[in-house]
């Protein structure tokens, strides 16, 4: 079946986007379509309608096609746990924790995962988008590739080149690019677009024509830069909220192996709402709303947090009447010790946490992942909204806190409310999604004002996909484009 892959000059060259565009594009006329990536290094990840975890940028192109995320369509996630180690999740489940040069012996393997994947959506779909990761021009990371050329070689699929000109430099990174790879992998790439122009196209039209004339390829088009574009980033975290200046502030750490900070999107978004992301060695602002997000490393990042001085500001503005919210990792860290007997998530041991909440958390095998939906105790919200979101952790927690839930999620409470109201935890992510549920921990947290509603997130999510798809339709080539796939 037809594969098309998009690979990019370098990291954050627009690959995610311009497969999401090119997925909602086909969508659009009725195409049978999928969303592949072979390999993914991130911590912002989401649950699978077959019980496994995907890369978040993976699962947004699924949205793109109108398919629910499955794990055949990202069948190696890498999830950092250290700067030289990481957790490796083959086809949606926990295979392992490996360091770099491990793993880098172990993608011979990893690729057996890789191609059954590819395969079993190209028996389902009649067209695959595949995205690459990085560069393919890393020639320290080309022995064994399985992110980009080495899968489009093996599975013997064209490939488009893109390069990001707002960074500057977009002709030396598509031609030095092309002088990095081999003979056969030159050939097999089909073309350029150029992504993230804003000027006078004009301008760049010479500059276009050389591109073709020197390397033989056609260039498929430019891609506009989309100014307010909020889509799941796979790392990157965005900052944006009110300039308003009765704004409710909210600020949150970025902790060394911060997870599922899509979390935050719609406060990014939210009229009412100036999100502040604190990072190393910064000053501590003050705030309405402390939210500490979820860790890939719970017991590292609190350890982080205490030397970063954050539970003397924690304390501080609980005293003046600030509220504190802990998202899954962050929730176990407002208890009295996170326990790892058998080094889940780095080395064994165990940590003394920060004390707020009476619980304990031990980090057990098998980890919990599932779309949930429920409502928020009356202790947070009287009119108790739906919330929906989904569980991702390893950690069990337990303790008296528990007895006052965060929310009821069918037949199961989560989550806690501390007796004062001022400190809460959940262990569901997405719940700011739900626009009376975001509203609503808002009011919580001391928001005023009816006004200042929160934006419908899914809606804007599906409008996001449509402008990338829109791009495809006005500044690519589409004939070419259906020719390449053999529309």
């Amino acid at each position: 079946m037809p594969t098309l892959m998009v690979q990019g000059t370098t990291s954050d060259a627009g690959k995610t986007t311009v497969v999401a565009a090119l997925c909602r594009w086909l969508a659009r006329q009725g195409v049978s379509v999928a969303p592949f990536k072979p390999q993914n290094m991130a911590l912002n990840s989401a649950v699978t309608v077959d019980g496994g975890e995907i890369g978040r940028s993976t699962a947004l192109q699924a949205l793109a096609c109108g398919l629910a995320p499955h794990s055949d369509m990202n069948p190696v996630l890498l999830k950092p746990q250290s700067d030289c180690g990481a957790q490796v999740i083959l086809r949606g489940q926990v295979y392992g924790n490996m360091e770099a040069l491990d793993y880098h012996a172990y993608k011979a393997e990893a690729m057996h995962s890789v191609m059954a994947g590819w395969q079993a959506l190209s028996a389902r779909y009649d067209v695959i988008i595949a995205e690459g990761a990085g560069s393919p021009a890393e020639i320290n990371l080309r022995a064994n590739d399985i992110a980009n050329m080495g899968f489009a070689e093996a599975a013997d699929c064209p490939v488009l080149l893109v390069g990001d000109i707002d960074k500057g430099g977009v002709f030396a990174q598509l031609v030095g690019t092309l002088a990095l790879i081999s003979d056969s992998e030159r050939s097999r790439t089909a073309g350029f677009i150029v992504n993230r122009f804003r000027g006078d196209l004009t301008l760049l039209e010479p500059g276009l024509e050389w591109l073709s004339v020197h390397t033989g390829k056609p260039v498929y088009g430019v891609l506009p830069y989309l100014h307010g574009l909020v889509v799941d980033s796979e790392d990157s975290v965005g900052t944006s909220g009110s300039s308003d200046a009765g704004a409710l502030n909210v600020v949150v750490p970025v902790l060394p192996r911060i997870s599922n900070h899509n979390d935050f999107d719609p406060l990014r978004l939210h009229p009412g709402v100036n999100l502040i992301f604190v990072g190393p060695d910064e000053a501590i602002p003050p705030a309405d709303l402390i939210i500490l997000p979820g860790s890939k490393s719970t017991r590292q990042d609190l350890r982080w947090l205490k030397q970063q001085g954050w539970p003397e500001a924690i304390s501080r503005h609980l005293r003046y009447g600030g509220k504190l919210l802990g998202i899954c990792g962050g929730f176990q860290m407002l208890g009295q010790r996170v326990d790892d007997p058998l080094g889940l998530e780095g080395g064994v041991g165990c940590t003394g946490g920060l004390e707020l909440l009476d619980m304990a958390t031990r980090m057990v095998p098998g980890k919990q992942l599932r779309t949930v939906s429920g409502t928020l105790s009356p202790r947070i919200a009287e009119s108790m909204p739906v919330m929906q979101g989904y569980e991702m952790h390893n950690g069990v927690s337990e303790g008296a806190a528990l007895a006052r839930p965060f929310a009821t999620l069918g037949e199961r409470s989560d989550g806690a409310v501390s007796a004062d109201g001022q400190i809460a935890g959940t262990y569901v992510h997405g719940l700011f999604d739900e626009p009376a549920a975001c509203d609503a921990i808002l009011r919580w947290a001391g928001l005023e004002g009816q006004e200042k509603r929160a934006v419908d997130y899914q809606s804007h999510r599906q409008h996001q996909l449509d402008r990338l798809a829109d791009q495809v339709e006005q500044c690519l080539d589409t004939d070419r484009l259906r020719r390449l796939l053999q529309l």
